[in-house]
């Protein structure tokens, strides 16, 4: 297996996805008179702090909050950590310092939001009459119930004080979010459930995705979604007539950096789309059939190229104790569809986690089912269980790169010889 080759193609992907290059190219003006602050969540957070203090010609304060181990040092901003996927206390308390910190701004200053993927979780709040647990349980309700990250975020702001464009709204100041995509589509209102980007998303909305994936939420929760205290601002209310957003990385750029070093190897490049949604079982099965039609009749590309592509798919979690991402899970379910193929394959997270494990995914190729039963492990079974951790963990095919200080979503690249 080209493990070095694939891995190239997932750091150029990276590269790419650097926040220092997006930021210099949307920095805003200082403000005429009064401060500018910044605030900002999720698992590329730190580093776009660290990379805006580089580039802004004056003093910086605010706060940041980014997972546990993914911060990095600033000068002037102070970097929080807390839980990610699911919610805690941390999070909880770098929540409302933020809230407290916007609302004492005033009209003369401004407001850098610095948001990426990860910052849904990385800041509960939950409304008046609901618990931390109450939104632990509903962001694990959601993980679990197969529902695209578009839907699974739809739910999520309506059950916060500071998503769906909340936290803006609690300003004064101007507010200009740089962003970094992790949403297929790249709706900036989505991207960590838009804590400072209203969308037309009503709770109305909301409750349809609770019935859609029979979602199982405290009684508490589901009074509250059908209430207007549930109802979150619109983008066209006054409040954010002064606000913009950009943004500053997303997943075609990665990808066509990707395409770039492949054509530069002899390898043609065929990006299939930057925004794949579905069950990344599903998802495996469709760029299987792609890669064995290239590799039996050298169409519709010939040979040998490599397929290229991104999004986020969801795992529906179907056995119990299973470990592994959804990464992890579409390599397993790729393995057996190209069982016995000359073909190879790197899935895995741009910010270095696929899921709540520390790789970042996986490699697999025409041999993989055959190494895994010869370890003593049924690859279908592993699938069924969706405990793709395990599977890859037995014969030494993870990609492990540790926090890569942004995120853009999954990265997916099929060789074919």
């Amino acid at each position: 297996m080209d493990k070095p080759f694939l891995a190239a193609l997932f750091d150029l992907a990276v590269q790419a996805a650097d926040p220092l290059t997006g930021i210099r190219a949307h920095l805003p003006e200082p403000p005429p008179s009064g401060r500018t602050v910044v605030i900002g969540a999720g698992k590329g957070a730190a580093q776009m702090a660290a990379a805006l203090e580089t580039l802004w010609p004056g003093p910086l304060t605010g706060i940041v909050v980014t997972r546990y181990g993914y911060g990095c040092e600033t000068r002037g901003i102070e970097v929080l950590e807390a839980a990610h996927p699911v919610p805690d206390e941390a999070g909880l308390a770098a929540g409302a310092r933020l809230l407290d910190l916007v609302s004492g701004l005033t009209e003369n200053d401004l407001l850098i939001a610095l948001v990426c993927g990860g910052g849904s979780a990385l800041l509960p709040a939950p409304p008046e009459g609901l618990t931390l647990a109450d939104e632990i349980a509903v962001n694990e309700a959601l993980l679990a119930s197969g529902a695209p990250i578009s839907a699974m975020n739809m739910v999520r702001k309506h059950v916060s004080r500071i998503k769906g464009g909340r936290l803006a709204a609690a300003t004064r100041a101007r507010v200009v979010s740089l962003l970094v995509s992790d949403i297929p589509g790249d709706n900036p209102a989505a991207i960590a459930s838009g804590p400072t980007i209203p969308d037309a998303s009503t709770r109305a909305d909301a409750l349809a995705i609770v019935a859609q994936y029979r979602l199982d939420l405290p009684a508490a929760v589901m009074t509250h979604l059908n209430g207007p205290a549930a109802d979150a601002p619109m983008p066209d209310d006054p409040v954010f007539a002064r606000h913009e957003h950009h943004i500053v990385a997303s997943a075609r750029v990665s990808l066509e950096a990707a395409a770039d070093e492949a054509r530069g190897r002899g390898v043609m490049p065929v990006i299939l789309s930057d925004a794949m949604e579905g069950e990344a079982r599903d998802v495996a099965l469709v760029h299987a059939a792609i890669a064995r039609e290239v590799l039996a009749r050298g169409r519709p590309f010939s040979r040998p190229a490599v397929l290229l592509s991104g999004g986020e798919t969801t795992v529906t979690l179907r056995g119990r104790g299973g470990r592994g991402g959804r990464n992890g899970e579409f390599a397993l379910a790729m393995a057996l569809a190209i069982d016995g193929h000359a073909i190879e394959v790197l899935a895995a997270d741009t910010d270095g986690i696929d899921g709540s494990e520390d790789n970042a995914g996986a490699f697999a190729d025409g041999t993989t089912v055959r190494r895994l039963r010869a370890a003593g492990i049924d690859p279908r079974e592993m699938l069924d269980r969706n405990d793709s951790y395990t599977a890859f963990s037995t014969i030494g095919d993870f990609h492990v790169t540790g926090p890569t200080g942004t995120n853009v979503n999954d990265f997916r690249a099929i060789l074919i010889r």
